[in-house]
């Protein structure tokens, strides 16, 4: 059977050749990677082809794809056929592709939108494996899923970022899941730092990397709280020891921000590099070791602590977790599970010893995020709710809790009526009372009228 691999960032193109190399992706007679470049910008970001050691991955391979190119101008996130296009779109992925008229099987990312869910609607009698998607994974599906491709779902396949701790996408419906040790993601990272040319690259001494992240191309943050929030990490960094920070800018980010950053580092008195560079943080680390990561809530973070052991500090964390705007937003998950850990110190479930405090944390989020697909978690958040709600409260909004009817109840907004509706109330009040008046004396005129 021919199996289709779609990736969309390179971190997952590190991730799946991980995956291939610890035999966890299902069996095909023939794989073919499918580029599904997922940047805001994929016209001024690097093609994925061209990411430094992208050759050493696409080799687990026997071909490689690229549905972006096929599409242009359109970009993958931008493809979503009608119904009765699909046929069309079948004939000609097989063409083009050389797929021929036998069975496929998929394996995707985000399988709640596109273009993971237009390749599944495209094969609609395909097997379908769903691999990790960095930090994502570990929270609710966020949109719900037809009937018919779930009953196609065979496995997720997840790295074990956080050890121990199970993902909650697709918790809706029963699928096997695989799990990615670190040392096998770790591995593949070595392999790429080993056929990097390390010159150019070499970190000052004792200095910090701190990892940007693209709060502001999302609208998270403006611009102006997304540069208070790096220079943040910038003092971190310096109250961490580093008398230097190299600041490496999120792959789908704007080029502004690290120029923007150089003269707040420099009124620290920080020496500052930008780190130009497409190769991905992990690799960076790997090369370099340096003396701190600090970032918000990217990946790296977890990557670096529990897979490079390098030490790490998060920053803005629980201001996050109020901006995150709507309550279900997806990266809600990511910023509760950094905050929990290298904020409020929380252990992973691997080394909980039996008091597993994020897991239960997580699925009280998890069921204010998406409390109609996951009714099932309702006892077990208002429990958890109930006796620490007092720690963790910075992880839900007391609107949310009012509306789901969860405790603690003395947390949920007071009512308070409209000052206008109070007058207006008031005034018909008073409205009522005059004609009642007028009323009585109406008729008692008319009743001495009557004599």
């Amino acid at each position: 059977m021919i199996q289709l691999v779609q990736a969309s960032t390179y971190f997952q193109l590190v991730s799946l050749a991980a995956m291939i190399d610890a035999g966890l992706l299902p069996a095909a007679k023939r794989r073919i990677l499918v580029l599904a470049n997922g940047s805001q910008l994929p016209e001024i970001t690097t093609p994925l082809r061209q990411n430094p050691g992208f050759e050493l991955l696409a080799a687990r391979f026997d071909d490689v794809v690229d549905l972006g190119e096929l599409l242009w101008p359109r970009r993958p996130g931008q493809f979503n056929p009608r119904n009765e296009e699909l046929p069309l779109f079948e004939k000609l992925l097989r063409h083009r592709w050389d797929l021929g008229r036998g069975p496929v099987s998929l394996v995707l990312e985000s399988i709640q939108v596109n273009p993971a869910q237009a390749l599944a609607r495209i094969f609609f009698d395909a097997p379908i494996s769903v691999h990790s998607d960095g930090l994502m994974s570990y929270g609710p599906t966020r949109n719900k899923l037809p009937v018919a491709m779930l009953q196609r779902l065979r496995e997720t396949i997840h790295i074990d970022l956080v050890p121990g701790l199970e993902p909650m996408l697709l918790l809706e419906t029963p699928v096997q899941r695989k799990v990615l040790g670190l040392e096998a993601l770790a591995a593949v990272f070595t392999e790429l730092a080993a056929a990097v040319e390390p010159a150019g690259l070499a970190l000052p001494r004792d200095a910090a990397l701190v990892v940007g992240q693209y709060l502001g191309s999302l609208g998270i943050l403006d611009t102006a709280a997304e540069l208070e929030l790096h220079h943040r990490m910038l003092l971190a960094a310096r109250d961490a020891g580093a008398s230097s920070v190299v600041f490496k800018a999120h792959p789908s980010a704007g080029p502004t921000a690290a120029l923007q950053l150089r003269a707040r580092a420099e009124s620290l008195g920080l020496g500052f590099e930008i780190l130009d560079t497409d190769l991905l943080a992990e690799t960076v680390i790997t090369l370099m070791k340096p003396l701190v990561v600090v970032s918000c809530f990217s990946t790296a973070l977890l990557s670096a602590r529990y897979m490079l052991g390098t030490p790490v500090i998060a920053v803005g964390t629980a201001e996050l977790l109020q901006e995150l705007s709507p309550y279900q937003n997806s990266n809600r998950i990511p910023v509760s599970i950094v905050d929990a850990l290298l904020v409020a110190g929380l252990d992973a479930p691997a080394d909980a010893e039996g008091n597993d405090e994020l897991t239960a944390l997580l699925g009280a989020v998890a069921y204010c995020m998406q409390y109609e697909n996951l009714p099932g978690l309702r006892e077990g958040a208002a429990e958890f709710l109930e006796a620490n709600y007092s720690r963790f409260g910075a992880h839900f909004k007391r609107r949310r809790l009012a509306a789901l009817d969860l405790p603690p109840h003395w947390a949920h907004p007071r009512r308070r009526r409209h000052w206008g509706s109070r007058l207006q109330r008031r005034a018909l009040r008073v409205g009522t009372r005059s004609l009642q008046r007028l009323a009585r004396t109406l008729q008692e005129g008319a009743s001495r009228a009557s004599r």
